[in-house]
């Protein structure tokens, strides 16, 4: 029987999968995509989009449905040259219908990043010492974004380590490519670049496909077992 927190979390870190690759490394272009989902035999779909929000400012949002909950993920960012900053933040979650409705109580946790007073912040359901502040220093990222930059910098060739600032708190992520294999996307075979994280039992892949300007394939495991499969079903 699934409970709150394991559905909230693997269903937190599938959006957070899904942005593994999702802009092209040079340039920023607005984007919309579709993915079938499937979280540990339960059917589910997600959608994930890119707009922009202004002058140098950009909304990249994911939203899963269906396993009788929904959970959204937001952040806007500004870019300035090669510093992609976030500014705000928001996750939600609430359940919807059947066995997950009683399990997944509605919660909504809002981050700021105040880069004037160098300080990230958070409101809502979140407890008192992880409301913050925390100081930011430059380069630093949030979950969302960090993905985005991950994939600009895998076409860069740069190194994957990154200071994320998120939940009230500051961890260093580190992701290596592991090669490249073939993969079939719409029924056509592609070659991918494997991109994976790994901590303690928990292991993300990502398959990102030249060309597509979001990942064709993501994975989630744990003790070694698949607990999340996301699939591209189409991008615009």
């Amino acid at each position: 029987m699934l409970n709150m927190k394991s559905l909230r979390g693997h269903a937190a870190a599938a959006a957070a999968l899904l942005a593994l690759a999702s802009a092209p490394a040079s340039a920023i272009e607005p984007f919309n995509a579709d993915y079938q989902a499937n979280y540990m035999g339960m059917e589910a779909t997600a959608k994930m989009s890119l707009a922009s929000a202004g002058k140098d400012r950009w909304e990249y949002r994911i939203d899963i449905g269906g396993m009788g909950a929904e959970l959204q993920q937001s952040t806007t960012f500004e870019v300035d040259g090669n510093q992609w900053r976030p500014l705000k933040s928001v996750d939600s979650q609430r359940g919807t219908s059947g066995l997950a409705a009683m399990l997944v109580k509605r919660k909504s946790v809002t981050a700021d990043y105040d880069w004037g007073r160098g300080q990230a912040r958070w409101s809502g359901d979140v407890k008192a010492d992880r409301a913050g502040p925390v100081d930011l220093k430059a380069g630093d990222l949030d979950g969302m974004l960090m993905n985005l930059v991950l994939v600009r910098d895998v076409a860069a060739g740069k190194p994957l380590d990154y200071r994320l600032v998120e939940d009230g708190r500051v961890k260093r992520q580190r992701f290596q490519i592991a090669g490249k294999e073939s993969i079939q996307v719409a029924g056509k075979s592609r070659e991918a670049t494997r991109v994976v994280r790994r901590d303690g039992s928990r292991e993300i892949v990502a398959w990102v496909v030249e060309g597509l300007p979001v990942p064709a394939r993501v994975l989630q495991r744990r003790d070694g077992k698949d607990h999340i499969d996301l699939k591209l079903t189409s991008v615009n």
